[in-house]
């Protein structure tokens, strides 16, 4: 059956000489996988050059529930950037976090709250002007609560450091490394009360900005094991160095 969903793409694998396996999360079917025919010959219905990461397109597929690898029948820019690929900060940033959702997002399951998520995100992203250094931190923390690994605030107001291991805010270093020291913890605790239009208000050092997303990285990478290295993030230093 040909269903119409809006998607935002998020990888694609090569499958034969002439066509691509596209990794999408779609607002009506969740993460889906797809065989795109013909994308590099000049009578292409699915143009290469739009198959970017992060990119939010209107799609016309063949869906059939419970198959792992469908069809893509056409696809086109649904919310066309103004900044994000001429920007080589914007750029880097979606690169880095197509990756991360890539490796996270598994479900073959609609969660139409988690994509308006992205999409908002990712719109507010191309018109900002400001804030867009700390934009991958805020995403990140953000993201834990769809994930299902939303730290425990419960003892924030009482805590010096953050355990990665257990997820929460607590008062003592603890005995293993896995976790944030106090300068750290302190920036942490302050992107939760944060939106979109107060992220220029974090005011970061580049040091501070690396400690705390390496910190992340490794939280993500304790809870979700598969997510593995990232091979966009040395690439994101070098841009925010």
């Amino acid at each position: 059956m040909i269903e119409k969903t809006q998607g935002i793409f998020l990888h694609q694998v090569k499958y034969s000489d002439s066509s691509v396996i596209a990794s999408i999360y779609t607002e009506n079917f969740g993460r889906q996988s797809y065989i795109i025919s013909g994308v590099h010959s000049k009578n292409a219905t699915v143009k290469a050059s739009i198959l970017q990461p992060m990119y939010i397109l209107d799609l016309e597929v063949y869906h059939k529930p419970g198959r792992n690898l469908n069809r893509l029948k056409s696809a086109g820019i649904a919310v066309p950037y103004t900044s994000i690929p001429y920007d080589i900060r914007k750029s880097s940033l979606v690169i880095f976090l197509a990756e991360v959702l890539n490796k996270c997002l598994r479900e073959e399951e609609t969660n139409r709250e988690l994509y308006h998520f992205i999409f908002h995100s990712l719109t507010f992203l191309d018109l900002s002007e400001k804030g867009v250094a700390n934009f991958h931190l805020w995403f990140l923390l953000k993201l834990t609560a769809f994930l299902g690994i939303l730290p425990n605030r419960e003892n924030l107001s009482v805590s010096n450091y953050f355990d990665l291991k257990k997820a929460e805010f607590v008062s003592s270093e603890p005995i293993h490394p896995q976790f944030m020291d106090k300068r750290t913890t302190e920036i942490f605790a302050r992107l939760f009360d944060l939106g979109f239009s107060n992220l220029p208000e974090l005011q970061l050092t580049g040091s501070d900005r690396q400690v705390l997303l390496q910190k992340l990285i490794e939280f993500y990478q304790i809870h979700f094991e598969f997510i593995g290295e990232l091979k966009s993030l040395r690439v994101l230093k070098e841009v925010f160095n």
